[in-house]
């Protein structure tokens, strides 16, 4: 069962021990971050730091001006946390270890660019825009993120992908000193909160026959409940599923939103697929691998972006699905009764950095039954982050 472990390229950089610490794990290729949202990381073994902080999203690497020219939206460099061609280095780093590397792209998730351009963001039914969240359905975002799937997948020595966030993002973040937790919100009341009204967005449900006024008063409406305390947002005897959202909104209102956004997130994932696929034959990588991590339910949102199993496995090449804490039995069997026959790739991904809620002790019998449900493959999260005792763990659980 192959595997593969995540990293970020401020891991290697600057220490020359990282790459071959990393091969003795057991692992056969690295996921390396091309692409990256902000965020603040420890590097425990580093020689030279403890803490990276990348201060908003960027490339790791130097963007190629002749890919953005007529592009509305382009990406940001990165600033100290990864000068210069710093996935290039890392990943070099790690060839020579031995390692296959595959690029990890963040692409809808960019707080930064939320900020400048608040035009790019998803706004909820309450007027509140989201800054990390860029809206999918507007045209610059679109055609941004899709150029970025293409640059920021196809490094120099890639054998391929792995698309983060290639989907809707909502109201889930953990925002820097996150605070919206004082009123918990089921499944279906987040995603009531992480429905779209831009514009364009407005337009679209328009489309479907029903003002987008009218639709926001209607979350509005559903959502006054939660915000008082009843149920905490799950429909009274429904406890998740599209049977909760209509219980919320109604079913007629619920099927039009369902629609709109599916219809969208389809649109975006097929045109990443092919954007990067038409890099990866020009640079003369035709059997360049394409995985989307994912979610089997077509409208959650967030890092693993909610898609139809049946659809994105004639689309990409497979996904990669966060199986933590005993998901794997709710989140394989989706994809594994489309994928049988086929090549795809059905890779479970288990975080083993026990300060984060991994269980790199549990990491070998996790992999035995996920294997029995159906995946493929395995990721370990993550290299960088975990502790010596943790990646010790794991090294013994990835001989077993």
């Amino acid at each position: 069962m192959k595997a593969s472990v995540f990293l970020y390229p401020w891991d290697v950089v600057g220490d020359p021990d990282a790459a071959r610490r990393i091969a003795d794990l057991g692992v056969q290729q690295v996921t390396l971050a091309s692409a990256y949202h902000s965020t603040r990381a420890l590097t425990p073994r580093h020689p030279r730091h403890r803490i990276v902080t990348a201060e908003h999203a960027s490339v790791l690497y130097p963007v190629d001006e002749a890919h953005w020219a007529g592009h509305e939206l382009r990406p940001y460099a990165a600033g100290a946390w990864a000068p210069g061609d710093a996935y290039g280095e890392a990943a070099a780093a790690l060839a020579d270890a031995g390692l296959e590397v595959h690029s990890w792209v963040v692409l809808a998730h960019n707080s930064r660019l939320g900020a400048e351009r608040p035009d790019t963001s998803v706004v909820n039914a309450y007027g509140d825009r989201y800054p990390w969240a860029p809206c999918i359905a507007r045209p610059a975002v679109a055609a941004y993120l899709v150029a970025l799937a293409a640059e920021a997948a196809v490094r120099p020595g890639a054998g391929g992908t792995e698309l983060e966030s290639c989907g809707w993002y909502g109201l889930a973040h953990l925002h820097a000193h996150d605070k919206i937790g004082g009123v918990g919100l089921g499944e279906a009341a987040q995603y009531l909160m992480s429905l779209c009204f831009c514009d364009v967005c407005g337009a679209g449900y328009a489309e479907s026959g029903v003002s987008p006024e009218a639709l926001a008063a209607a979350v509005r409406e559903a959502l006054r409940p939660v915000w008082a305390g009843s149920d905490a947002g799950v429909a009274s005897g429904v406890a998740s599923g599209v049977a909760a959202v209509e219980k919320l909104l109604g079913a007629e209102l619920a099927a039009v939103t369902l629609a709109w956004r599916g219809q969208v997130a389809r649109a975006l994932q097929e045109s990443a697929v092919a954007a990067v696929r038409a890099a990866a034959r020009a640079a003369g990588s035709p059997d360049f691998q394409v995985l989307l991590h994912a979610d089997p339910v077509p409208y959650h949102t967030g890092a693993n972006a909610g898609v139809d199993p049946a659809h994105i496995l004639g689309v990409a090449d497979g996904v990669v699905l966060p199986c933590t804490g005993g998901a794997a039995a709710r989140l394989l069997p989706p994809f594994t009764a489309h994928a049988a026959g086929s090549s795809s790739v059905l890779a479970a991904n288990f975080t083993v950095v026990s300060g984060m809620g991994g269980a790199p002790g549990s990491l070998a019998g996790d992999a035995a039954l996920a294997r029995s449900l159906g995946a493929t493959e395995l990721r370990v999260y993550h290299g960088g982050l975990a502790s010596a005792g943790d990646l010790a763990t794991v090294s013994s659980a990835l001989r077993r």
